[in-house]
């Protein structure tokens, strides 16, 4: 069976660093990206790429530099792409300016196209493939002072059923997962726009595991799980333009209850 290759952005955060080290233990060879360093963990047969996503002529070279490690290791493309980079900015919408909005579209949105529209050449030349775009609970249940991140997640879901329509006949499959609260650095900055009751980070926390059905909060390697079975074809052949959503149960409740 010839070798797996995977490009994930935004490798360095919590679930990107857990979405690394699932593919490689599967015997994948990752290139990884992402606009702050990895320090020496990264997979030794592996390639990182320290590039930021929000610019375009950055994102065009990193495919190129990903284009040229294939072909040193003789591998014809890459069989899955994940569009895991994010930011957020969390604060009322009257008072996000201009500038902050299009930087979260930038690095959110806009770069998920960009990525894709280079990515393309690699999966087809490898037979097809899969892309797993990283969204979020937001795109579909949202709340107050976090309008611009929800927007962007929103229009990546609408984006990935676009994309899932239109490379069908590429055999290229499109799919977005949908994480809910997960122990990452971006969890427990979001906690700080008074969302959440509870006197620190901790008690924060604690009332926002009781919100789910799990009673819990997920940990960035149960995302990394998810999104290696929307990646490998073996697991999800049959599943393309869905949504996939890991929330431990917190959008199955009634905000009623």
């Amino acid at each position: 069976m010839s070798q797996k290759a995977v490009l994930i952005t935004g490798a360095s955060g919590g679930i990107g660093r857990a979405t690394v080290d699932v593919f490689s233990h599967s015997g994948w060879r990752v290139i990884g990206v992402d606009r702050a360093g990895f320090e020496n963990t990264f997979p030794p047969d592996g390639y990182f790429i320290q590039s930021d996503i929000a610019h375009p002529d950055e994102i065009q070279g990193i495919f190129t530099q990903a284009q040229t490690f294939l072909a040193s290791q003789n591998i014809p493309g890459l069989s899955a792409l994940v569009n895991n980079a994010a930011i957020q900015i969390a604060k009322p919408l009257i008072e996000t300016s201009v500038e902050e909005w299009d930087s979260v579209m930038e690095n959110n949105l806009r770069s998920v196209f960009l990525g894709v529209k280079y990515a393309y050449p690699l999966l087809k030349s490898s037979g097809g493939g899969a892309i797993v775009n990283v969204s979020s609970v937001h795109a579909i249940q949202t709340s107050a002072n976090i309008a611009s991140y929800a927007a962007s997640k929103g229009g990546l879901l609408a984006l990935t059923r676009a994309m899932a329509i239109e490379f069908a006949k590429d055999e290229i499959r499109v799919n977005a997962i949908l994480p809910g609260a997960v122990n990452t650095a971006m969890l427990h900055a979001s906690l700080t726009r008074g969302n959440m009751a509870g006197n620190d980070l901790g008690d924060r926390l604690e009332n926002l595991a009781r919100k789910t059905v799990n009673g819990r909060i997920g940990e960035p390697v149960e995302i990394a799980r998810a999104i290696f079975f929307l990646a490998d074809n073996l697991q999800s052949s049959f599943m393309t333009g869905q949504a996939l959503v890991v929330d431990g149960g917190a959008t199955a409740r009634l905000s009623t209850e």
